[in-house]
Parts: C-alpha cells; sequence; structure tokens
C-alpha cells in the first residue's frame, strides 16, 4: 500500500461521512489526489491528526519548562493535501518509507538553543525523516530528547463517550482479571500491532523512552509503551482486530491494543475548543470534493503529565 493511503486509513467504525448524490468522476480528471480520495472521512481525519499534534505541542510550550519538536515523517509532513501526497512519494523514493520514528520529541527548554542550532544544521525540521540518526548531529538531537512521542488521535468527544467513567469488572474472558466489555466504547489509548515492534527497537536502540498520547476532541491520555507493552504480556489488554479502509477503497484487517484510559494518565484538557471550517479541494473540471478542517483551540497540559516530563528531565 502506497504511503499516502496508509497514513489516511480510516477505521471503519469511525467512518460517518459518505458523500451521495453525484455521478462518478473519473479519476484521470484530478489534479490533486491521485490516490483517489473518495470522501470527506479521509481529510477529515488528515487534519484532526495534524490539528492535535500542533496542540499538544503548544501544551508542551506553555509550561514554560519543556519543548516538543516535531520529528517524525507525519510530524513535519506538509499541511496542504496535494503537497503531503508529493512528500510522501520523496521519502518512498528515498528508501524511507518504511521507516518507524516517533512522532515527536521533548526536551527542557534550557536546551532549546542547543536544539534549534542542531535542527538548522541538518537543514530544518522537514528534513529530520530524511537524515540518519547514525548522524552526529542527530545523535546529539536524541542525546538531548527527555522522551519521545508517538501521537494518536479519535474523532470523539471522550467524556461524552457511553462507557465514560465506567468502572472495570472481574471478566472472564480475562482470567477474572479486570477490564470491560468488549463492546464498551469509552476513551482509549490505542497502539497498532504493526508499530509496536518498530517503536520498541526504535526506543531499545536511541535509549529515549516512548510515551503513546492519545487526543480526543475535548481531552487527552498518555501511556509510555513500557506500560503498554506490561499490560499486553500480563493479558489485561486483548488485541482488537478492526477493518480499515483506504481513500482508494482497499480494505486491511489490522490488530489493535485499545489501553482504557484508566491505565493512562490524564494528559491534557481542551481550555477553548476549535473551529471548524469548511475546505474543499477541486479538480481541474471544478468537481468539488468538501471537507471540514479542525482549526485552533487550545490544550493544558496536566499535572500527570507535567509529573512525567519532570521525571524524565532528572533521569541520569
Amino acid at each position: 500500500m502506497h504511503p499516502f493511503e496508509k497514513s489516511l486509513l480510516v477505521s471503519a467504525e469511525e467512518s460517518a461521512f459518505e458523500l451521495r448524490g453525484h455521478v462518478p468522476v473519473p479519476w484521470a480528471n484530478f489534479w490533486l489526489n491521485p490516490r483517489r480520495l473518495r470522501g470527506s472521512d479521509f481529510l477529515m481525519r488528515w487534519s484532526q491528526g495534524y490539528w492535535s499534534e500542533q496542540r499538544l505541542i503548544e501544551a508542551v510550550a506553555q509550561t514554560g519548562r519543556y519543548f516538543a519538536l516535531p520529528y517524525g515523517p507525519s510530524g513535519v509532513a506538509p499541511t496542504e493535501v496535494r503537497a503531503f501526497e508529493l512528500y510522501l512519494e520523496e521519502l518512498e523514493a528515498a528508501g524511507l518509507g518504511r521507516v518507524k520514528r516517533p512522532d515527536l520529541l521533548v526536551f527542557r527548554a534550557s536546551d532549546a538553543d542547543a536544539v534549534a542550532a542542531t535542527v538548522d544544521s541538518l537543514g530544518g525540521t522537514a528534513r529530520l525523516p530524511f537524515t540518519s540518526e547514525s548522524a552526529a548531529p542527530m545523535r546529539e538531537l536524541l542525546d538531548r530528547a527527555l522522551i519521545a512521542i508517538e501521537c494518536e488521535n479519535s474523532l470523539w468527544v471522550a467524556k461524552r463517550m457511553p462507557d465514560y467513567d465506567r468502572a472495570m469488572t472481574p471478566q472472564r474472558r480475562l482470567g477474572g482479571q479486570l477490564g470491560l466489555k468488549k463492546s464498551a466504547v469509552l476513551p482509549t489509548v490505542i497502539v497498532k500491532e504493526e508499530d509496536r515492534a518498530f517503536l520498541r527497537r526504535w526506543q531499545q536502540e536511541r535509549a529515549v523512552p516512548i510515551h503513546i498520547w492519545h487526543a480526543f476532541f475535548d481531552s487527552a491520555w498518555g501511556l509510555s509503551l513500557d506500560r503498554a507493552e506490561e499490560l499486553i504480556e500480563t493479558g489485561l489488554i486483548e488485541p482488537t482486530f478492526q477493518v480499515f479502509q483506504a481513500p482508494g477503497g482497499a480494505t486491511t484487517k489490522k490488530a489493535i491494543y485499545k489501553f482504557y484510559y484508566h491505565y493512562a494518565y490524564p494528559l491534557g484538557e481542551m481550555e477553548q475548543e476549535p473551529q471548524l471550517r469548511a475546505e474543499r479541494i477541486e479538480d481541474k473540471n471544478g468537481h468539488i470534493l468538501p471537507y471540514v478542517r479542525f482549526e485552533g483551540g487550545r490544550m493544558r497540559l496536566l499535572p500527570d503529565a507535567l509529573g512525567v516530563l519532570d521525571k524524565a528531565a532528572i533521569q541520569p
């Protein structure tokens, strides 16, 4: 699967929008997206992913003690649809389309000038995914990093989900261990099975602890990769198999792990909701595909998350 389609995969259970009432348009007529974007779900998910990462970066900066830097291929990607596709094609051509790096790195605010100088020497954040981590400036950058962040997001108001605030109870399928029914709908921190080995290897080789930060419309939760692995190994969290659809229509079945927010630390709360702005892409014949873009809003980092960063800052 092309990296563009892979990056825009949408879970079938979260696909809520479908454009109807128009005749099929031959794909050869499109300028903007040769990966056949067929509905607003894909564009909206792409927009929300970028929006949520920016809110997390701003929330870390507002602490005054730390800052986050886009690092992985998705974290530094362009914010316009066509430019995003071309960027992924460049990664693929460079043999880096399958490289898995965390989306963000978090540093002490006191290291800001040194980090900026290192990044500038590499050509800016846009060139980080194209630079080997064995290069001296990259090693210097990683040596200063406190933690690395893998970003996930969901199009839900977390605190309105049906099973939010439901207590865990003994579950037969878990051998009597605490959990929730399989059909429970609540905030979770998600890790994809296909990413686990890459993330574990990266954490071990780079000696930078990875955390998964999962943002919702109203709040966010965090979970360390080590804790996630522990929950899987002890059988407290089982894999869930979901069908994902790509923009071109191809479907694939993937295993993911949904970690109840009970196991995660409260990461952030939205102090100001984003604005949802109507956007569109248009082909050369004037055919329009509308979607919603997320803009603005403000998230505040919570004390538990600050505690995680403070602990990382004092580690030798």
